[in-house]
């Protein structure tokens, strides 16, 4: 089933998750982590592909595992950028052997030993969707950055590229991380006002440890508000206090975007369960009402 198709009947609840880095035991680690997730009753599940498309064969094995074996709606990343045509070709055959409908279509991060090669064939995300769209009828999302991609100059000339991602076949849109949500309305009032019709979701992830706090910072250079940086820093060195602070100040972006219209919400939990379950525990009432 379309993802799209869900998006027009109701609110989304969705996670993100990434393929086992190493060996059978972790796959077989993911595969339950993913049986938890079912638990909390998500409309999707999307795989990451891995650096440099390193996981592309774990990505589609448990995309086929979400959508066949617990018959949630698959999201499968796939990266254009280190990709070949053949390796495109190759990925789609098997998501659609398999039965995946849903295709989150990336260019993917530069890598750190970035050569001429890269990106050679895909140079841009939007060259992988229409390629794919060419040849098969996957349901494509794109990803939006409510700040702005950290390779553009503003955000508005980020919506250029958001708006040609529509015309390319993108049906909704995955927002990168964000803690601050005038960002993300900010994002929605001008991708509407150039033209852009299809569904914006919220991604929201919740900082647990302070080590999430440069490694999102270097990820995707989220800004975080003062007021919370502030609790952020007098709770570094206490971890119980800091993991409830992190979860609740998830919980109170989430409220708000429900409150002010958001189509969904995609938690980025990164195959740690606890966290999807501290959040949706704090947001029992508010999930029975809206979801």
């Amino acid at each position: 089933m379309n993802i799209r198709d869900i998006l027009d009947k109701k609110r989304t609840l969705s996670f993100e998750t990434f393929p086992p880095k190493k060996g059978l035991d972790d796959l077989a680690k993911t595969k339950e982590v993913l049986n938890e997730l079912k638990k909390l009753n998500p409309d999707f599940i999307s795989v990451t592909y891995g650096a440099g498309g390193s996981n592309s064969k774990d990505n589609v094995l448990l995309a086929s595992y979400i959508k066949n074996e617990l018959n949630i709606e698959a999201l499968a990343h796939l990266t254009g950028g280190p990709s070949t045509v053949d390796d495109v070709i190759n990925v789609c055959d098997k998501l659609k052997e398999n039965n995946v409908d849903n295709i989150l279509a990336l260019r993917g991060d530069k890598p750190i030993d970035f050569e001429a090669s890269y990106c050679s064939t895909f140079k841009h995300a939007t060259d992988l969707m229409k390629f794919i769209k060419s040849k098969y009828d996957f349901n494509l999302a794109g990803a939006c950055y409510p700040e702005g991609h950290i390779e553009c100059d503003s955000l508005y000339d980020d919506l250029k590229y958001m708006k040609e991602k529509e015309e390319a076949g993108a049906s909704f849109f995955i927002t990168q991380i964000f803690f601050d949500n005038e960002y993300y309305y900010r994002l929605v009032s001008e991708a509407r006002r150039i033209g852009i019709k299809s569904p914006i979701i919220p991604g929201i992830m919740p900082l647990t440890s302070p080590k999430s706090i440069s490694r999102t910072k270097s990820m995707c250079g989220s800004t975080i508000p003062l007021n919370y940086r502030n609790m952020l820093e007098f709770y570094m060195d206490k971890p119980k206090a800091f993991k409830e602070l992190g979860y609740n100040y998830a919980v109170y972006q989430i409220m708000d975007l429900l409150a002010k219209g958001a189509p969904g919400i995609h938690l980025y939990v990164m195959n740690n369960v606890n966290t999807a379950k501290e959040v949706l525990k704090r947001l029992q009432n508010v999930i029975d009402e809206y979801f």
